[in-house]
């Protein structure tokens, strides 16, 4: 950071495993950009010379990685498969309008799967879509883990992408339980990478049901389910989920509960999560194909 005598620090960035951007590592960058400091990325060896290092772990498996920085004063560290530390408020407010991000944050959920309610408390809007936008491509994605538990931000967003023909990406995926007539509505105007919801549990067999008559009756006729297992759920039930979700002529999405690996799941994740394998075949079609032994 620059002092009275204009000089200006040295930063190293160290993103350890995001899949995406790493939103808070680039408010990091454009916070010490804007005060003119030197941002260097992913170089280890430039630590020495770095007045500041910030180092970012996504995955639990993976924190064994930050351990040789624990011990250097001059290294801050954090993520969600790190610890669950909140930015300074400085940076945590930059915007750095990268086309990806929050407008909301926390949820209104208590699930035992989930790390929000304990990382990010309750729900609550921090932003809108022109936050987010770099005002040149037309492709925004938005990182909201329950966006429509606050209908009415949701539909101040969509009127946003409406207006700035912005085509939205719900990234993180759409409570189905709380999909009604009126959020249908403002889905069928917007433009819209494929629709993600989610199926966690076994019991909400029900709502899941309503969800897909609801989307089929204002013709959303195929979106895409992420379907946890390893959780709470049996082989039998996973198998259950996804062959009723092919019989309405959805897509499904296996998500393994921390990475959890039997052969039945590895199995039924390289079927499912393969859409041309998942739609054009059944699940005993794919097991004679690809397997030779018995796995059930």
């Amino acid at each position: 950071m620059s002092d009275d005598r204009g000089y200006k620090m040295k930063v190293l960035i160290i993103d350890i495993d995001s899949t995406i951007p790493n939103l808070a590592l680039k408010k990091i960058e454009k916070y010490h950009l804007d005060l003119g400091d030197e941002v260097v990325w992913n170089l280890p060896l430039y630590r020495h010379l770095a007045d500041k290092v910030y180092v970012s772990c996504i995955f639990t498996k993976n924190k064994n990685k930050c351990f040789d920085y624990e011990d250097d004063p001059k290294c801050l560290i954090g993520g969600s498969g790190y610890d669950y530390c909140n930015l300074p408020e400085e940076i945590e407010s930059v915007k750095p309008h990268i086309n990806l991000g929050f407008t909301t944050r926390g949820c209104i959920r208590k699930c035992k799967f989930c790390i929000v309610p304990q990382k990010e408390g309750r729900i609550r809007v921090v932003g809108d879509l022109l936050d987010l936008w770099d005002r040149k491509t037309k492709d925004v994605v938005l990182l909201d883990n329950n966006i429509l538990a606050l209908p009415n931000h949701f539909k101040q967003i969509c009127k946003q992408a409406r207006e700035n023909k912005i085509r939205l990406d719900f990234n993180q995926g759409l409570d189905h339980r709380l999909l009604n007539q009126d959020i249908v509505n403002e889905l069928k105007t917007i433009s819209h990478q494929t629709f993600h919801f989610a199926w966690d549990n076994m019991s909400d067999y029900g709502t899941v049901v309503l969800a897909i008559n609801l989307l089929f009756k204002n013709n959303i006729n195929r979106s895409t389910w992420l379907v946890l297992v390893g959780f709470n759920t049996t082989f039998e039930q996973d198998l259950y989920r996804v062959n009723y979700l092919k019989s309405q002529n959805q897509n499904a999405y296996l998500m393994r509960y921390n990475g959890k690996t039997t052969k039945q799941l590895t199995a039924l994740s390289r079927w499912v999560n393969n859409r041309a394998w998942f739609q054009a075949s059944t699940w005993e079609d794919f097991l004679n194909r690809n397997y030779k032994d018995s796995i059930v």
